[in-house]
């Protein structure tokens, strides 16, 4: 099924230029139907090609990212017209689950107000579930789209070697644990995303006035409570960005704090969390967009880890983490124009620089595509 993807959907574009046209195909991959944008696009000459994935909010679908794929590939076309060009950029995106062509359970993508006493497993469940049907669609996707390339005369084999992904609010939140997930995706923006989910919900718990959530006691009684049982824990400390570098254990207030441990317990917790950044995100690039004023994913239930992590890329420089963390004064729970501008530029950085980090991690020995 191909089509045009023009202006709709997914975010703010009253103040943004409008959009080019650029080509749409719907293709099942590995039982999931995948929108590619600007595979028609992608010129003879092309070898090889940078696959930007992009990650829905909650209660929308894959429709809702085809203005911000419109933008991106029709801004790195544009970049590159007057020149020979050899990278290619594409977009792809696909459900959520429970979302979209994958809807089971509608209720299910409601939060405790709504009534869905299930709020916390559904949302861990679909996050983790992207991410890891994210993984089989990169394994597969070049089989998919570029299985007989370079056939016909004066076409160049096509292959990809670069991933990197956005994602909005519940797309954003699959992002994070995407990155600390799959080496191959070198670089993510997260918008309006949250890289702590334990303490997200549990704000979220407090909001909701739940019985479980008590104001003396806070996470440490709410963890592990009929809303967010010990088994949810568990996996939320496997998958999670917070969870996989600190537990349920609170965050120091700087990368180098012991906090309440003594000197030789947190010396070794310290050499376990550098060991985690080299092996699991050595070399990627993170842009995180922040609406100051959201409030269904606040900053501060990301604030902590979010400034420990960006002190430990600082400190750690062999990691070579970049984050670049943005803050939008006035800014609600949305993908605000200024986010737009931002992410579309940042995105034609990372894919300019492809070459250059391809080798880089090729040198470290690292490279798994």
């Amino acid at each position: 099924m191909s089509q045009t993807a023009a202006n709709s959907g997914g975010i703010s574009s009253d103040g943004l230029p409008p959009v080019s046209p650029i080509s749409l195909k719907t293709i099942p991959m590995a039982g999931l139907l995948v929108d590619v944008y600007g595979l028609d696009e992608l010129p003879a000459s092309v070898s090889r090609v940078s696959c930007l994935w992009l990650h829905h909010q909650r209660t929308r679908n894959k429709e809702h990212m085809r203005e911000i794929a419109a933008r991106c590939v029709g801004a790195w076309n544009e970049t590159t017209e007057n020149e020979k060009k050899d990278r290619g950029l594409i977009a792809l995106a696909y459900d959520q689950r429970n979302h979209g062509t994958r809807m089971v359970h509608d209720p299910a993508n409601g939060a405790w107000r709504e009534g869905n006493k299930t709020h916390a497993q559904d949302m861990l469940g679909g996050i983790v579930g992207m991410v890891g049907d994210q993984t089989v669609l990169l394994d597969v996707v070049e089989s998919y789209l570029f299985h007989d390339s370079g056939e016909e005369e004066g076409q160049q084999r096509k292959v990809i070697d670069h991933h990197l992904a956005l994602g909005i609010s519940l797309g954003g939140h699959s992002v994070w644990q995407l990155m600390f997930a799959d080496p191959r995706v070198r670089a993510g923006v997260a918008v309006i995303g949250c890289p702590d989910f334990m303490n997200l919900i549990t704000d979220r718990a407090r909001l909701s006035k739940l019985s479980t959530y008590s104001a003396d006691t806070g996470a440490a009684t709410f963890l592990g409570s009929k809303d967010f049982p010990p088994s949810l824990v568990t996996a939320a400390c496997k998958t999670d960005p917070k969870g996989i570098l600190f537990g349920t254990s609170p965050i120091p207030s700087s990368s180098s704090s012991p906090g309440s441990c003594s000197p030789s317990t947190a010396d070794e917790d310290e050499r376990q969390r550098r060991q985690i950044l080299l092996e699991r995100l050595q070399g990627k690039q993170f842009l995180l967009c922040n609406g100051a004023e959201d409030k269904l994913v606040p900053p501060r239930c990301g604030e902590a880890f979010t400034r420990w992590f960006k002190e430990a890329a600082d400190k750690y420089k062999e990691a070579r983490i970049s984050v670049d963390e943005r803050t939008y004064a006035g800014v609600g729970h949305t993908f605000s124009v200024g986010m737009v501008k931002d992410a579309v530029e940042w995105v034609m950085e990372v894919v300019k620089n492809a070459d250059a980090d391809i080798a880089a991690q090729a040198k470290n020995g690292k490279s798994k595509i």
